[in-house]
Formats: structure tokens, sequence, C-alpha cells
């Protein structure tokens, strides 16, 4: 069995992405995502904020290139690698993630409500206390009481 290196990153990304031609003719994307995660330090929570650089090729890359704007929250699924190089005089190691697959996730700014790429639904709009404004307010509607059971099936 071969050794895996697998990377699952959501995040957002930190700059706009470029693509590029190979002297072949091959399209790659390159953009970076920046991902957080707290941990205890002490008696405080710290955020620690961690920046991936990722290579999207192919078709993929020309058709999702417009789309890879700073800010916009996406998933990434690859596979990593290290590149190594020496410069002045220090080894030097950064790990890339080849992307098989990117999906765009909600929109620009993390301000919800509306639809993603592709017509995937985002985050519901908040007010100002942070309430969902999608659902109605107010109790939910009575369900009327019954004790007949009924042996059908919906489907």
């Amino acid at each position: 069995m071969a050794d895996l290196s697998i990377a699952v990153l959501v995040g957002r990304l930190t700059r706009d992405a470029e693509l590029k031609y190979t002297n072949s003719g091959q399209p790659v994307c390159h953009f970076s995502v920046a991902t957080g995660s707290r941990r205890k330090k002490g008696d405080q929570w710290v955020e620690e904020s961690s920046f991936w650089d990722v290579d999207l090729w192919g078709k993929q890359a020309e058709s999702l290139n417009q789309y890879l704007t700073k800010g916009k929250l996406v998933a990434v699924e690859g596979a990593m690698r290290q590149d190594r190089w020496e410069q002045d005089g220090q080894p030097r190691v950064k790990v890339i993630v080849n992307a098989n697959t990117v999906q765009l996730l909600g929109s620009q700014g993390g301000q919800g409500g509306g639809q993603g790429y592709a017509g995937q639904p985002t985050a519901p709009a908040r007010d100002n206390q942070g309430r969902d404004q999608s659902r109605p307010q107010g109790p939910a509607p009575r369900q009327p009481e019954s004790d007949e059971f009924s042996d059908e099936i919906p489907f």
C-alpha cells in the first residue's frame, strides 16, 4: 500500500488567485488559503492562523480562477507535497497542496443569506443580535394534537 498525504482545508483566500501556464501549455492556478484554530495557552484561548499555498491544475484552474478572489471561503481537498531548495546557504522547505477539488463556499467576506457558486446555500443573514433573519420571528405554529397513528409511509 502506498503512503498518503491528503489535505482537507476550509478557509479564506488571502489574495486573488493567479492563473499561469506551463511551457507545455498546462494551466495552473496559484492561491493561498488561511485557516484558523484556537488553543488554550495558560488561562487564555489563543487564535492561531496557518497559511497554505495551493496549486489547482487543468480545466478546473481555468474555470475557477475568476471566482477565487481575496476573502472567498473555499474548501480544498488534495495531496500535499514539499518543495525544497537552498537560499543564501540555508535549506528551505515549503508545503504546497496540489488540489484535486476546490469548492466555493458562501459569499465573500462571510456575509451570507444568498446562494454561493453553483447555487450552493450560504450562511443565513443575521441581524445585529445574531438572530437568523431567514426564519419567521415569533412562536412556532402549533401542531394539531392527535392520538391517531398512521401506518402509511409518506414516500
